[in-house]
């Protein structure tokens, strides 16, 4: 039985405002901060969406910081 369910749509990818992923089950409510990216899906679904779009960890407030920063080329 668990391995049907895990085959149901039962998760939502998240992002928030520093461009952070997560999954979150489709019946709890979303956490401040958090919106929903896409359609529904399986976790497995949902995870191997966050692997291919989530390709630079870094928070966006820190990623906007150092392309800001001056560079320093030797």
């Amino acid at each position: 039985m668990d391995s049907e369910k895990s085959k149901r749509a039962d998760y939502n990818v998240v992002v928030n405002h520093e461009d952070q992923y997560s999954i979150w089950l489709v019946d709890r409510e979303l956490p401040p901060g958090w919106s929903i990216v896409g359609s529904p899906g399986t976790r497995e679904d949902c995870l191997a969406y966050i692997k291919e779009v989530w390709t630079d960890m870094r928070p966006r407030s820190l990623r906007e910081r150092m392309e800001a920063a001056p560079r320093h080329d030797d």
